[in-house]
């Protein structure tokens, strides 16, 4: 199983959400969150006064899925997510050593 992190912009939630649902996933969590890389925010101008702002607005989708799902996330999620500009976010992939339906204790794969 891996589990897959995606940093997004956040008006590509929806994009991203029915690109998953078209491939087959059952699950997503999403958490709306703040940050910023090469893109080092933005400055803006409010009531004639400039002022920088750090953390922009993104949000965080995690997916636990089987193996065989891996590269059809990574490609749905890719392809929904890119707008060709600067902030288009970041995907990570780790390992997940087991999970468990705390309803019906089912583990691994069964679980998801």
């Amino acid at each position: 199983m891996k589990k897959i992190e995606a940093i997004i912009k956040p008006f590509k939630l929806d994009e991203v959400k029915e690109a998953l649902q078209e491939i087959g996933l059952q699950g997503i969590t999403v958490t709306e969150a703040k940050g910023f890389g090469r893109q080092k925010g933005h400055t803006e101008l409010y009531r004639g006064a400039e002022y920088v702002v750090d953390f922009l607005p993104k949000v965080k989708l995690e997916i636990v899925i089987d193996d065989d799902m891996v590269e059809k996330s990574l490609k749905a999620i890719e392809s929904a997510a890119k707008t060709g500009r600067i902030g288009d976010g970041k995907i990570f992939i780790s390992n997940i050593e087991n999970a468990i339906r705390i309803r019906t204790g089912e583990s691994g794969s069964d679980a998801l």
